[in-house]
């Protein structure tokens, strides 16, 4: 695994052992997270397949710059940096991205074209509110923490495990995640909310893949179906797992089928 710095954005790559000809790989991460939520899991499996893999730190996240000013970033200024991050790759990547970062991908969709997506978990393009709503319902005080931390108070290990995960877990891997989420811009969840929704009409549509988790509390399995029904195609909903699929202990399922659907994707 490699780091970069590109105009401020920090970038994890993860290169197959010989050289590929099959396309890169740009994985976008979610709301509270970072490049780092891929570079354990999901980047060496693909690199080990034969994809360049990258993933980037949108700006206030990670080690990317902006970090200051994390509540006035928008969901355009984010997209911005997934088109800062193509241009230095100097390819156009399959585009990857789990909750916030699957929609990012739609939004980017709306002025680029790429040679596939995938929305894994990912918000669907009629936005956060019904999953706001389902939460507030289902889990009340789960929706009372997660705002809490949307204002940048931190939460702990059991509060975690039940927005996250629905297996067993290992307990040093929730306590290391714990450390590295961070607070989340309010305008971007705003813009994802009702005020700057993908405009479908526009956006460029590639091959797709949309999965899903069965327990997923954040982004319901109903809504990854949503999505899906949206763009005409079929989704898969992975039993038993929660919203981090990627760190699920039954992650290479997830892993297994984003390969074999790399495969199908003309060159």
């Amino acid at each position: 695994m490699t780091r970069h710095t590109i105009e401020g954005l920090e970038v994890l790559s993860c290169l197959p052992d010989k050289k590929s000809a099959r396309p890169p790989l740009l994985f976008i991460h979610g709301a509270f997270a970072g490049a780092w939520m891929w570079s354990e899991t999901f980047m060496p499996f693909l690199a080990a397949a034969g994809y360049p893999c990258h993933a980037l730190s949108l700006r206030g996240h990670g080690d990317s710059h902006g970090r200051e000013r994390i509540d006035w970033h928008s969901v355009t200024d984010y997209v911005d940096d997934v088109g800062t991050v193509i241009d230095w790759l100097g390819e156009t990547p399959v585009l990857i991205g789990h909750s916030m970062g699957g929609f990012i991908v739609q939004k980017f969709l709306e002025r680029h074209t790429v040679p596939g997506a995938a929305l894994v978990c990912s918000v669907p393009p009629q936005g956060l509110i019904a999953s706001q709503f389902h939460l507030m319902f289902q889990k009340p005080q789960l929706f009372a923490e997660i705002n809490g931390i949307m204002a940048g108070n931190y939460t702990d290990t059991e509060t975690l495990r039940e927005a996250l995960f629905a297996g067993d877990i290992d307990e040093a891997m929730l306590a290391a995640w714990l450390t590295r989420m961070q607070s989340e811009s309010q305008r971007a969840l705003w813009d994802m909310s009702m005020f700057n929704l993908p405009n479908l009409h526009a956006m460029h549509r590639p091959p797709m893949l949309i999965l899903g988790a069965e327990q997923d509390v954040l982004v319901p399995a109903f809504l990854v179906q949503t999505t899906a029904h949206t763009y005409g195609l079929p989704c898969h909903i992975f039993r038993g797992m929660g919203h981090a699929v990627t760190h699920e202990k039954e992650w290479p399922l997830v892993a297994a089928m984003l390969r074999d659907w790399l495969a199908t994707l003309r060159p």
